[in-house]
């Protein structure tokens, strides 16, 4: 049945394809969300440890997991064999679920030991549920497909996780394992269909270069290769990330200060239009065959987005936007920075510069210097400057990232014009 279910899939239009591996990849780690974000969706009233507030505990907790888990998933992911998979998704999740169970009956502070265990396991998920998609013709579009669930899911999997604790009044700290209970069927069913996901043809390995295990070897040779273009594109990425976290994981306190704390589905209504938007703008980029010109234009999309982030929190300073549309704009110009780098980026360079390699090795590179970045900035927020509101710290973050964001991009635009010339790619 497993082998059936791959011939089938090989022999159907590229649409039939395209449509049964977005949606497996989507689906899979849309319930991986589950296990990680609805904690946060919580305020955990005046709770604090040593001065500090328990939910900065927790949140910290959780990041510097996640941050250790990146850092593994450069060698991991890089080095997975495919048939192992499927398996390595379902025992990481299930030992983040485990961890939510010990979260929840356990004692403060032990509490956030147990945050910092379900982030661990996680940080390499995405990696392995991109490898399915890596390395063909139609990788813009599923990438950008599979980037629309950290857009959709993370404030969807916070309303199912505020509603346990409105409407089916859940404990604070029960919520997220029940949240995680919820999807863990679901999880065993859309992981199975994702292995199901037959491998790159021998056409699509001529457009986007074969995708192989890395080891020490490889690793080396890529990175030395790219290592000034990596480090620049890092730097925007590590800009991305702390954004992005620190938007996330404080929505419920964004959307408090703006008047419309307590409203469950707020989360994840105001993430649809910015998914809707940057999955039809990403998509088109696979209509782009030279792998060249779709380079620059991925790279000049990063671009409008820091600007898009700079301008509408300028607009929204001055009162020329509501908070709300602050937020969505905020948010569309941060994910059309951020989606690149998780599924457009690195696979039109690899294809570009014809690196026989993997998306893993310099994926997990920026994303575990990006949630590194996400700590530093964490500390520095709420251990140095608590007094800050988080709507002012983010109106203030936005303009040295909008800023340092554009120097990066145009940065890295240059490095690849001139590398691609020199060696007449």
């Amino acid at each position: 049945m497993h082998v059936g279910i791959k011939n089938i899939l090989k022999k159907q239009p590229g649409i039939v394809f395209i449509i049964y591996a977005s949606l497996a990849s989507f689906l899979t780690y849309s319930c991986m969300y589950a296990f990680r974000k609805p904690f946060t969706a919580a305020t955990y009233g005046e709770i604090h440890f040593l001065g500090v507030h328990l939910k900065i505990w927790l949140i910290f907790a959780q990041v510097l997991g996640y941050t250790v888990s990146k850092f593994i998933g450069i060698k991991f992911v890089s080095g997975i064999n495919e048939k192992k998979r499927a398996i390595s998704i379902l025992l990481l999740i299930g030992i983040a679920e485990l961890s939510l169970f010990f979260f929840a009956i356990t004692p403060i502070p032990y509490k956030i030991i147990f945050l910092f265990f379900n982030g661990l396991p996680l940080g390499i998920i995405w990696g392995l549920v991109f490898s399915y998609l890596e390395g063909r013709r139609y990788t813009e579009l599923l990438g950008a497909v599979l980037s629309a669930s950290f857009i959709f899911s993370s404030g969807f999997v916070k309303t199912i996780g505020s509603g346990l604790m409105v409407y089916f009044h859940v404990g604070e700290f029960w919520m997220p394992f029940v949240t995680g209970l919820i999807f863990a069927l679901p999880l065993v069913l859309f992981v199975w269909l994702l292995n199901q996901v037959p491998g790159p043809s021998a056409h699509d390995v001529s457009l986007r270069t074969k995708r192989v295990p890395m080891n020490n070897h490889a690793r080396k040779v890529f990175f030395n290769k790219f290592a000034f273009v990596i480090v620049i594109l890092t730097s925007a990425y590590i800009l991305l990330t702390v954004f992005r976290e620190m938007r996330d994981n404080y929505a419920a306190e964004i959307w408090a200060s703006l008047g419309k704390g307590g409203n469950p589905e707020i989360f994840t209504l105001s993430e649809i239009p910015v998914g809707i938007t940057v999955l039809v703008v990403m998509a088109m980029v696979s209509l782009i065959k030279n792998n060249q010109k779709a380079l620059g234009t991925i790279l000049f999309m990063v671009m409008i987005g820091f600007v898009v982030i700079g301008l509408s929190s300028l607009f929204f300073s001055y009162g020329k936007i509501s908070g709300g549309a602050w937020v969505v704009l905020t948010g569309l110009g941060l994910y059309m920075g951020y989606v690149p780098f998780n599924a457009l980026l690195f696979e039109r360079m690899i294809a570009a510069f014809s690196m026989v390699s993997n998306i893993g090795f310099v994926m997990y590179i920026a994303d575990s210097f990006g949630y590194l970045g996400s700590i530093m900035a964490f500390i520095v927020k709420n251990f140095f400057s608590p007094e800050l509101s988080w709507i002012d710290f983010f109106v203030q973050s936005s303009y040295f990232l909008a800023v340092a964001g554009v120097v990066f991009t145009m940065a890295a635009i240059w490095w690849f014009r001139i590398n691609l010339i020199k060696n007449k790619y």
